[in-house]
């Protein structure tokens, strides 16, 4: 079966699938192979809970005409989604980066969603499978599309760019993340920059930081849209920033008072605010939209526990993002200080080296005690009386049921795979 007329029976469908746990009546389940399993053994399962279709690549799991037997049911998702892009033909925003690439993304989307039918990837789906399944969830209605693109190798987002097709990108930053895949801060740089040699090859428009040299030296041959602090060479000038915790924004006579903590937030409400007034939302609407977005999912959460006050931005870390939330947060306006920071992930033979310079970055600052969490951490050890390392969470935990924190404010920091939301849960009411 053509790609053509799997679409025509996937528009009769209401949504797609590729978990039967998550699937819906009158649905399409694409059957996709896993490392630990093969969704082929689900076919049955999808149609008995309501799928109108599915899709496999395992003929052994044929069922009947309402079975769809392709050579590889991975490739067949992202060739349909292509198709779909195609067909609806709607601009899409594209967005990469190091740093900060969910946060800009729902900031985006609830600007754009002032004056436009928006859709936008929901979550992190921003892989070789979340970008397809993304683009499947547009539809007819939708005027505009944000399409978030996550990488840890090279030819990543060259690969998600030639199947979201975008008409518009932006590259929040290029920062030491998943160094291992990259091999380096360089193969970052070239990694993420795939979405500009994108957009130079297709004449889009990219929204450009000026403030960041790496930004400007790529995008100086492509049609562009630019913000700055206080700089005359952009389009949109920010007048003023200002973070103690909240970030506060200050451009053309207006004031925004976002609940995102850190300064390194700013740059992600900038270029909210840029992509807003390129598409023409007007200035009210764009206060409303930034001043009513609140952060979920431990990304920059401000909590009050007891007498405590606590910033959880537990969702990811990594060298880069490390630095601002401490440089962030060593600023604040505050006693009784306390950072709890775990490991950052993805480093490889960079690992040790990172580790060490956060540990020996804070050996200074005698107001703020330090618990470091995990194995990569430990291997830093060093002695100072305001410095405690555990090997694993576990060990931390049996320590902290047994201190009380009172009358602080606490950054939580750390990689997803380190969980330490769970920190919470020993923290006094």
């Amino acid at each position: 079966m053509d790609i053509a007329k799997i679409h025509s029976l996937f528009l009769d469908c209401k949504s797609v699938s590729i978990d039967t746990r998550k699937i819906e009546s009158n649905s399409l389940f694409v059957a996709i192979r896993g490392d630990r399993f093969d969704a082929n053994t689900f076919a049955v399962e999808a149609l008995e809970k309501g799928a109108s279709y599915v899709i496999i690549d395992n003929e052994s799991y044929y069922v009947d005409e309402r079975t769809i037997l392709v050579e590889d049911s991975l490739a067949t998702l992202q060739e349909l989604a292509k198709f779909h892009r195609r067909y609806l033909n709607l601009p899409i925003i594209a967005l990469t980066g190091s740093n900060g690439k969910t946060t800009t993304k729902e900031l985006i989307h609830v600007v754009l969603s002032k004056k436009y039918r928006t859709k936008a990837t929901v979550g992190n789906l921003n892989n070789h499978i979340g970008v397809p399944l993304t683009l499947l969830s547009f539809n007819a209605e939708t005027e505009i599309g944000i399409v978030e693109m996550g990488a840890n190798h090279k030819r990543e987002i060259e690969f998600l760019c030639e199947i979201a097709t975008p008409n518009y990108g932006y590259i929040t930053n290029f920062g030491k993340a998943h160094l291992e895949g990259f091999g380096g801060v360089a193969g970052v740089i070239e990694g993420k920059s795939e979405m500009y040699n994108y957009l130079s090859q297709n004449d889009k428009t990219v929204f450009v930081n000026v403030e960041d040299s790496i930004q400007v030296e790529k995008t100086k041959n492509l049609m562009s849209f630019s913000f700055g602090v206080n700089r005359d060479n952009a389009e949109v000038c920010i007048t003023s920033v200002k973070a103690n915790p909240f970030v506060e924004i200050g451009y053309s006579d207006v004031l925004i008072s976002s609940h995102l903590i850190g300064l390194y937030n700013a740059n992600n409400l900038n270029v909210a605010i840029t992509i807003g007034k390129y598409f023409e939302v007007d200035d009210l609407s764009i206060k409303e939209a930034l001043e009513c977005y609140i952060p979920e999912n431990n990304r920059s959460q401000l909590l009050t526990k007891g007498t405590n006050q606590i910033i959880l931005d537990a969702y990811n870390a990594n060298p880069s993002s490390m630095a601002v939330a401490i440089e962030n947060f060593l600023q604040l306006e505050s006693a009784n200080k306390i950072m709890i920071l775990g490991d950052m992930f993805e480093l490889g033979a960079e690992s040790t080296k990172e580790h060490q310079e956060v540990v020996d970055s804070l050996l200074n600052e005698k107001a703020v005690q330090c618990f470091f969490i995990g194995a990569a951490f430990y291997l830093s050890k060093v002695a100072n009386p305001q410095f405690y390392f555990y090997e694993s969470f576990d060990s931390f935990s049996t320590d902290l049921k047994m201190i009380t924190i009172e009358n602080s404010t606490i950054l939580i920091k750390g990689s997803r795979g380190m969980a330490l939301e769970r920190v919470l849960d020993y923290l006094s009411y």
